[in-house]
């Protein structure tokens, strides 16, 4: 890692330790097309919960059931007993008595970002923005009568003027709240705008935590979370993946990764489970990430199939990559490509547990480029393995 990634003159003050909330539970009901089973569901929750990550918003009891909420809950605790777990956008007492019988930790009440078109769906539409506020303030003080822990989901942060958000952070914390999370589903907030408005909200109500939802329309989820932890920001939600509607939310494994690797910031995930995480999460959507997915992508930590890259391996495995892939559960991959030589062949064949007289690399190599040409796709260990024994046998 660059030495200025840790000095405070270059980067500023990052806090010692940021807590990552992640949402990936609430995202999969969500995602168009997404239909899971509840076996599916399950094993993903349990492997997020293994991970460390220390809160989880899980899907609405409403979409998932009661039972299923419960049993989710009693999963999480018998995992991870310290994990605080949420139930997303509650906007009326009831819901917080629900969340409270259910057993959830906390609920997340929604503050809308506009006045009349904020509760359009609801009995009574509110008049102006302080109604909207008034009726989140009364729902925050009922919530906290209840014993449970509130995180005001300020949405679409974005619209909202400096002088509205230092208002409804005030009205939160005068009703008790213990959060005030900005929420930017456009994603029209930059990392300096998104660090602007968390220390705006920190400096308005020093005793409130604030937290961030920022999404990846731009591919900057992961700067914002970054600008707005330097900000003063204690709470980054997340998801696996970076499901969510849209582009997408900040990913939960690069979101950790860069916090850990590159600033020293303490996460509490365990990092070596994000690929695993990762790629259960892909096949529990049916929604593949690139495989180049920073961190998880089975590409992530692959350079091609030169014989630099087996050589420069040799020397220094962290020239180009400036961490161990097992470090996040991954592995370095150095594929059998048209551009591989001899080394890239030797290092293959070791791999496969087939040792070769050095003399017979090139014909080998020879063969795997003209194999490679007749398919037109990459060879399969299988192939290698097969164009081997012919060479060995001849």
């Amino acid at each position: 890692m660059a030495p200025a990634n840790r000095d405070t003159a270059v980067t500023g003050v990052m806090p010692e330790r940021v807590r990552l909330r992640d949402t990936s539970m609430r995202a999969i009901e969500s995602l168009p097309g997404v239909t899971a089973t509840r076996e599916a569901k399950t094993a993903f929750l349990r492997l997020l919960a293994r991970s460390g990550v220390p809160e989880i918003v899980l899907a609405a009891p409403a979409r998932s059931g009661h039972e299923a909420v419960r049993d989710d809950l009693a999963l999480v605790r018998e995992e991870q007993p310290g994990c605080v777990v949420y139930c997303p956008f509650v906007s009326a007492a009831d819901g917080v008595d629900l969340a409270r019988d259910l057993g959830f930790d906390g609920v997340q009440v929604a503050v809308p970002a506009f006045g009349p078109a904020a509760a359009i769906y609801g009995g009574s539409v509110p008049a102006s923005r302080a109604e909207v506020v008034g009726q989140a303030s009364e729902i925050v003080a009922h919530a906290r009568t209840q014993g449970l822990r509130v995180a005001v989901a300020a949405t679409m942060v974005s619209y909202l003027t400096e002088e509205e958000l230092t208002e409804t952070v005030k009205a939160m914390a005068a009703a008790g709240a213990d959060e005030i999370t900005l929420f930017d589903g456009p994603g029209a907030l930059g990392p300096e705008a998104f660090g602007h408005l968390v220390h705006a909200a920190a400096s308005t109500a020093p005793d409130l935590e604030i937290g961030i939802h920022p999404h990846n329309t731009f591919g900057l989820g992961v700067a914002c979370a970054v600008s707005a932890a330097r900000a003063g920001a204690t709470v980054v939600e997340s998801s696996v993946n970076g499901y969510c509607g849209g582009p997408g939310n900040a990913d939960l494994a690069a979101t950790a990764a860069a916090f850990e690797a590159l600033y020293g910031v303490n996460t509490r995930i365990n990092l070596a489970t994000l690929t695993e995480l990762s790629r259960t999460a892909a096949e529990l959507t049916g929604r593949e990430p690139a495989t180049n997915q920073p961190i998880t992508g089975p590409d992530a930590f692959c350079w091609g199939g030169g014989d630099w890259v087996v050589l420069e391996s040799e020397v220094d495995p962290l020239m180009h990559n400036c961490v161990e892939p097992s470090l996040f559960g991954n592995e370095r991959r150095i594929p059998v490509t048209p551009q591989s030589g001899p080394r890239v062949i030797a290092a293959t064949l070791h791999r496969l547990g087939i040792e070769v007289d050095p003399p017979l690399l090139p014909s080998i190599t020879e063969k795997c480029h003209a194999e490679l040409a007749r398919l037109g796709r990459l060879l399969t260990d299988d192939e290698i393995r097969a164009i081997a024994r012919t060479a060995l046998t001849h």
